[in-house]
C-alpha cells in the first residue's frame, strides 16, 4: 500500500489509487506501438516513447488504453474522437503541457482519467467538462501555480478519487475547492510547494472524503497546521497522511502544534517521510493521548534526538496512549524507541509493530511495560539471540496479553533461547520465526515452551532433523517449509498430537516414512521434496487427512502411484489440491515430463492378482499343449531314443579311450529269428548297407562259411563283429539257435557290461513272461536300454538315426577271412534251398538241443551240398 500511495499522488493510500483491474488473456495484437489485448478491448502503449497519440492503430471498440511514460507533448482533438467506448485512459508521466477544449468530447463515458505528473500548467476544466461520468480523476504533479477549482468540477457528481496540486503551488484559499462542496469522495489529495507560503483557514473546510492526503512541507508555516486540523475536525476520516510534514529541518518551536489533534475523528493518522525528533514526536504522541485516532503509523521517518529537550520526569511521562496498532517503519535511527526512557508510551498499545528499525538491543524495563500489547511484531531486523534474550532480565509475568509474537527475518539462531524468552508468555499462541538461522542441533537441545502455542510458522531456516525435537509439541498449525530437511523425525510427529496442518514443501524429503502416525493431521504439504515413490499405504496412518499438495516431485511412474492417484482421485477422501499439473513423471526415462493424470499403465500391468490368474492359466494351458504335443508327435519316445543315442555315443567314446581293440570283420552280428527275415532283409539291411559309406553286416543266411559246422560259423563270426544285434520278437524267444547266439554273445561279453550287445524289440515282450532259461535276456532286458521299433512310419527315420548312433560310425573293417558274400542280393531274396534249410532248422528247434547236437554231425556229402546253398535259416 505504501508504494502506491508515493507512485500516484504521495499522498493518498491505496483506495486513491487502485488499479483498473486487468482484462482476461486474448489475443494479442501487435502491428504498431501499441498491444491490442482482449479481442479489442484494452491496448497497451505503455513505455514506447511515443510522442504522439497512435490513433490510427486504435480499434473503435477500445475501452482501456495504457499510454503511460511516453513523451506525447499534447492530446489533441482526433486523438481519441472515434472512441466512444472508452472507460479508461492512463496519460501519467508524459510531457503533456496542452489538451484541446474538445479533446474527449466523444468519451463521454470516460470514468478513470490519469494526467499525474505531466507539465500542464493550467486545470484542464473545459477539456474535461463533457466527462460528466468521471469517477476517479489524477492530476497532481503538474505545473499549475494555483489550485483553484472551475465551478463545472461541481457537475462531477460521480467522481469518488481527485488528487491535484504540484510543486508550483505555493498555498491554498478558501475558494479552491468551493464547487466539490456538494460532493462526497473516497479520496482526496493535495499537493503544495515544499515552501508552502500560505494556508487560508477554511480552505479545507468544504471537503468531504473517507481518506485526506497532504504532500506539503510547512517548514516556513508550522502554524498553517493548527489551521489544517481545525479544518478537519468534525469529520470522520478512516485514513489521513501527512507526507514531508517537515522536509528540510526539524522543528524546534515550543508551541504545540499538534493541539489540533484531539478534535480529529479518524481511524488512522500516517506521517510518511519528514523530519521528526523527539520533540515534535512527543508533541504528536501527547496529543493523540486525547484523540479518537486508534492507528499511528510513522514511515520512512527520520529521527533525532532533541538537543535541547530536557525530560522532567513524573508529569512529562507519556502514560495513557491507547492505541489499537503502532507501526514504526523504517525508521533512520533505532533511539525511536527510547526517546522516552521509561517506555510506558508502550503500555497500552495491542498491535505494535517495529520493521526495518534494526535496534540490537531490548532493554529489559520495555519487557514489564508492554502489558497490553497482544501483537508483537519485530519482524525485518537483525536481531541475534543476544539482543533478545537478555539472561539480567526477569521475564516472569511480562507480556501478559500476547498471543501473537512475529520475529520472521532476523539473524536468530538458538531454539533454547527463544523458548527461554516465551515460556513465562500465558496467552502466546502464535509465533512466527521464519527466515531465521535456527535449526542447528547444538542449539536445540532443552527447549522448554509455552503450552498454548498452537501455530508455528518456522519456514526459511536451517533444521536438522535432530532438532525437530525441540519444537513446541502443543502446535496445530506447523509451517517447516524450506528448512532443508532431509528427513523426518516420527518422534516429535508421535509427541505432537494436536498437530492438523503440516508444511513441508521446498525442503529435501527423500522418501516418505512407512510408519508416519499422525492422527489428528488434516493438511499436509509435500511439494518440492526429492521424493519418487508415494503409495496409499504411505498415510494409511493418518485417518483424518483430507487436503494433501504433494506435485513437483520426481516421481517414479509406476503402479503404486497410479494405483494411489487413481484411489485418491476417485474415493475423493483426500483432495489433492495441486493435481494435476504440478505432478509429473520423472522415471523411467521414456515418459520422463509426462504428466502422471496421463500415465495409464492398464489393469494387467498393475493388478498383481490379475497377474497371476494369467500366469497360471497361461502355465496350465502350455503344459497342456506340450503334452498334447508329445502325445500326438510321440516325444518321450524321442526323447528316450535320444538319450540312448548320447548315451551310446559316451560309450563308444569311453571305450575307445580304454584303448579296446577297434578292429573287425563286420560291424555288427545280426541274430533274429527265421520269422523275422523278412523285416531283416527289406528294412534293416537296405538302411545300413545302402548308404554312401555302408555297414558291413553278418548275417547267417548270407555271410555264413558254407561247409562249416553251423556253431562254428556262429562263433567265429560273432567273434569279428564289433556289435551284436539281436532281434528280438517272440519267434526269437522260441527259436533255439537264436537262443544259442545269445549264450556266446555273453560268452564274449564276460566280464564287460554287455556294451557290444544291442538290443532291438521289434515287438512288445514282456520279460516276466519269459522262461527261465533266458535268465541272461531277462537281466540284459531289465538292465540294459534297448531300441523298440516303432510301428508307425513317421518315427521310423528317427530309430535308424538312434540304431546308427548306437552302432557307431562306419569304419573301416578287416577282410574277413572266410567269410564268404551270397550271389543272391539281399534285397531279392535268397537261393530255393534256402527255405528247404529253413524247414530243416523249424523242424530241428522242435526236437531239442541233444537231437541238434547229433544232427550237427553231417557226413562229407552232406556237407558238400551244404556248400552249394548261401546259408542256413534258423
Amino acid at each position: 500500500m505504501i508504494w502506491t500511495w508515493i507512485y500516484l499522488t504521495a499522498l493518498l493510500p491505496g483506495a486513491l489509487t487502485s488499479p483498473t483491474p486487468s482484462p482476461p488473456p486474448s489475443t494479442t495484437i501487435t502491428e504498431g506501438p501499441c498491444h491490442i489485448h482482449s479481442s479489442g478491448l484494452s491496448a497497451d502503449c505503455k513505455g514506447q516513447q511515443l510522442d504522439t497519440v497512435p490513433w490510427t492503430q486504435f480499434p473503435s471498440t477500445l475501452e482501456e488504453i495504457d499510454l503511460s511514460y511516453n513523451k506525447l507533448q499534447a492530446v489533441h482533438a482526433d486523438d481519441f474522437l472515434r472512441l466512444p467506448r472508452l472507460r479508461t485512459l492512463l496519460l501519467n508521466y508524459n510531457n503533456i503541457s496542452h489538451i484541446d477544449s474538445d479533446a474527449f468530447k466523444n468519451n463521454q463515458v470516460l470514468e478513470h482519467l490519469d494526467i499525474f505528473n505531466n507539465s500542464l500548467q493550467e486545470i484542464p476544466a473545459t477539456a474535461l467538462a463533457p466527462l460528466l461520468n468521471l469517477k476517479r480523476l489524477f492530476m497532481s504533479n503538474n505545473l499549475y501555480k494555483h489550485a483553484t477549482l472551475d465551478e463545472r468540477f461541481s457537475k462531477f457528481v460521480k467522481l469518488q478519487v481527485l488528487s491535484m496540486g504540484g510543486p508550483l503551488v505555493m498555498g491554498l484559499k478558501k475558494a479552491d475547492f468551493q464547487p466539490l462542496k456538494n460532493l462526497r469522495l473516497h479520496g482526496f489529495a493535495i499537493k503544495c510547494s515544499s515552501n508552502l507560503s500560505y494556508y487560508e483557514p477554511g480552505s479545507l473546510e468544504v471537503i468531504r472524503t473517507f481518506q485526506m492526503g497532504f504532500d506539503m512541507a510547512i517548514d516556513q508555516r508550522p502554524a498553517a497546521l493548527h489551521h489544517m486540523l481545525r479544518d478537519l475536525a468534525n469529520k470522520t476520516f478512516s485514513v489521513i497522511q501527512f507526507r514531508n510534514l517537515f522536509e528540510f529541518m526539524y522543528y524546534m518551536g515550543e508551541d504545540d502544534i499538534f493541539q489540533g489533534l484531539r478534535y480529529v475523528t479518524a481511524q488512522q493518522l500516517i506521517f510518511h517521510r519528514g523530519k521528526f525528533n523527539e520533540n515534535l514526536m512527543r508533541m504528536a504522541l501527547m496529543n493523540l493521548q486525547d484523540a479518537s485516532i486508534r492507528n499511528l503509523r510513522l514511515q520512512y521517518v527520520d529521527f533525532a534526538r532533541s538537543p535541547t529537550f530536557i525530560d522532567s520526569g513524573g508529569d512529562s511521562g507519556i502514560t495513557n496512549l491507547a492505541l489499537n496498532k503502532l507501526d514504526l517503519w523504517y525508521i533512520s535511527n533505532p533511539d525511536v524507541l527510547r526517546f522516552d526512557w521509561r517506555f510506558t508510551w508502550l503500555n497500552k498499545i495491542k498491535h505494535l509493530s517495529i520493521q526495518y528499525v534494526y535496534f540490537t538491543s531490548v532493554p529489559c524495563d520495555s519487557w514489564v511495560e508492554m502489558t497490553d500489547v497482544e501483537l508483537l511484531d519485530v519482524s525485518n531486523n537483525r536481531l541475534k539471540d543476544e539482543n533478545l534474550f537478555n539472561q539480567r532480565c526477569h521475564y516472569e509475568g511480562t507480556m501478559p496479553s500476547l498471543h501473537t509474537f512475529n520475529l520472521n527475518n532476523n539473524d536468530l539462531t538458538s531454539l533454547k533461547d527463544l523458548s527461554s524468552v516465551t515460556r513465562e508468555f500465558k496467552q502466546l499462541r502464535e509465533l512466527d520465526i521464519s527466515n531465521n538461522k535456527l535449526g542447528a542441533v547444538e542449539k536445540s537441545q532443552g527447549c522448554v515452551w509455552q503450552k498454548n502455542i498452537t501455530r508455528l510458522i518456522a519456514h526459511h531456516n536451517q533444521f536438522e532433523s535432530e532438532s525437530l525435537g525441540c519444537l513446541p509439541t502443543s502446535v496445530r498449525y506447523l509451517d517447516l517449509s524450506y528448512c532443508n530437511l532431509d528427513q523426518l523425525d516420527m518422534t516429535y510427529f508421535q509427541e505432537a498430537t494436536n498437530l492438523k496442518e503440516l508444511l513441508l514443501s521446498g525442503n529435501k524429503i527423500k522418501f516418505i516414512p512407512s510408519k508416519w502416525a499422525s492422527p489428528s493431521l488434516q493438511t499436509l504439504a509435500l511439494d518440492g521434496n526429492s521424493f519418487g515413490l508415494i503409495s496409499k499405504a504411505s498415510f494409511q496412518d493418518m485417518p483424518l487427512l483430507s487436503r494433501l499438495r504433494a506435485g513437483n516431485n520426481p516421481y517414479h511412474c509406476t503402479c503404486e502411484l497410479h494405483a494411489f492417484v487413481q484411489d485418491t482421485t476417485m474415493k475423493g477422501k483426500v483432495n489433492l489440491t495441486d493435481w494435476p499439473e504440478n505432478y509429473r513423471c520423472y522415471h523411467p526415462e521414456p515418459f520422463l515430463n509426462t504428466f502422471i493424470s496421463k500415465y495409464l499403465p492398464g489393469q494387467l500391468a498393475c493388478d498383481i492378482r490379475l497377474v497371476i490368474i494369467i500366469c497360471v492359466a497361461t502355465t496350465a494351458l502350455v503344459i497342456f499343449i506340450l503334452m498334447l504335443i508329445c502325445y500326438m508327435f510321440d516325444l518321450p519316445w524321442y526323447t528316450k531314443a535320444t538319450f540312448q543315442i548320447i548315451r551310446a555315443k559316451y560309450r563308444a567314446h569311453k571305450e575307445l579311450a580304454a584303448g579296446e581293440p577297434g578292429s573287425f570283420a563286420y560291424h555288427a552280428f545280426i541274430s533274429y529269428s527265421h520269422s523275422d527275415a523278412d523285416w531283416v532283409r527289406d528294412q534293416l539291411l537296405p538302411c545300413l548297407e545302402s548308404n554312401k559309406n555302408p555297414y558291413r553286416l553278418c548275417i547267417h543266411e548270407r555271410d555264413f562259411m558254407p561247409g562249416r559246422w553251423i556253431i562254428d560259423n556262429i562263433i567265429d563270426n560273432i567273434e569279428n563283429s564289433r556289435k551284436i544285434i539281436f532281434v528280438l520278437s517272440r519267434h526269437f524267444v522260441n527259436s533255439e539257435w537264436c537262443n544259442y547266439e545269445l549264450y556266446f554273445a555273453q560268452q564274449r561279453a564276460m566280464g564287460k557290461t554287455f556294451s557290444d550287445v544291442i538290443l532291438v524289440v521289434k515287438e512288445p515282450i514282456d520279460p516276466s513272461s519269459l522262461p527261465s532259461k533266458y535268465c541272461k535276456l531277462k537281466k540284459m532286458l531289465s538292465t540294459k536300454t534297448y531300441l523298440e521299433w516303432p510301428q508307425q512310419v513317421s518315427q521310423q527315420a528317427f530309430f535308424w538315426a538312434q540304431l546308427k548312433s548306437v552302432l557307431g560310425k562306419p569304419t573301416m573293417t578287416r577282410e574277413g577271412g572266410h567269410s564268404v558274400r551270397s550271389r543272391t542280393s539281399s534285397m531279392g531274396g535268397i537261393s530255393v534251398i534256402g527255405p528247404l534249410i529253413e524247414d530243416e532248422k523249424a523242424e530241428e528247434e522242435q526236437h531239442g538241443i541233444d537231437n541238434e547236437a547229433q544232427s550237427m554231425k553231417w557226413d562229407n556229402d552232406e556237407v558238400l551240398n551244404l556248400r552249394q546253398i548261401p546259408v542256413v535259416a534258423f
